[in-house]
């Protein structure tokens, strides 16, 4: 959900979090922050709620987040509150959490495998990827049946895709094209 209004607000957590030298420390908060949102959905309906008076709402984010993130980040969820955009909170701390990656050097991969990978076959999978783009590597395990077997990796903007339902994808188009495959 990023658009201007995400970047802004993340953009100048940001650059307050920078300037504090704690975007790590902002990042994890802003990745529990979406990790609530993500499975409580109620939580975001009631950030959103109309008549829910921003009062009620402030109080929330107290009893919730009062010992889980510190008060700048409190502070920071009450003002997106207050300026009535509590609708982007989630993409905002999103858009956060992209830039602090982009800060520190991790890349974001998402592997997409038949079944649960093992961690030793995570680990390789990162090892490669850490080689192969000189950054931290952070790993998302995606299961999707439909791979048949083999994975699919996608980091940033490139896909490497060594699944069996893509061989056989290829061979299909080939065979249809009159070619080899």
């Amino acid at each position: 959900m990023t658009n201007e209004i995400t970047q802004r607000y993340a953009q100048g957590m940001f650059e307050l979090a920078k300037e504090e030298k704690s975007v790590e420390e902002k990042k994890k908060q802003a990745e529990s922050i979406l990790e609530t949102m993500n499975t409580c959905p109620d939580f975001a309906l009631f950030l959103r709620a109309v008549k829910v008076t921003k009062q009620e709402k402030y109080e929330l984010i107290d009893r919730i987040f009062q010992k889980a993130v510190d008060h700048d980040m409190c502070s920071f969820m009450k003002l997106i509150i207050e300026k009535g955009r509590s609708y982007y909170m989630q993409g905002i701390m999103e858009d956060y959490v992209k830039l602090a990656n982009e800060d520190l050097g991790i890349e974001l991969a998402e592997v997409v495998s038949a079944r649960k990978l093992s961690a030793q076959d995570m680990q390789t999978i990162g090892e490669a990827l850490v080689r192969k783009t000189n950054k931290k590597v952070v790993l998302k395990n995606k299961i999707d049946p439909s791979v048949i077997g083999g994975i699919r990796v996608t980091m940033a903007n490139s896909v490497t895709d060594a699944t069996i339902s893509a061989k056989i994808e290829r061979m299909r188009s080939a065979l249809l094209k009159g070619g080899r495959a």
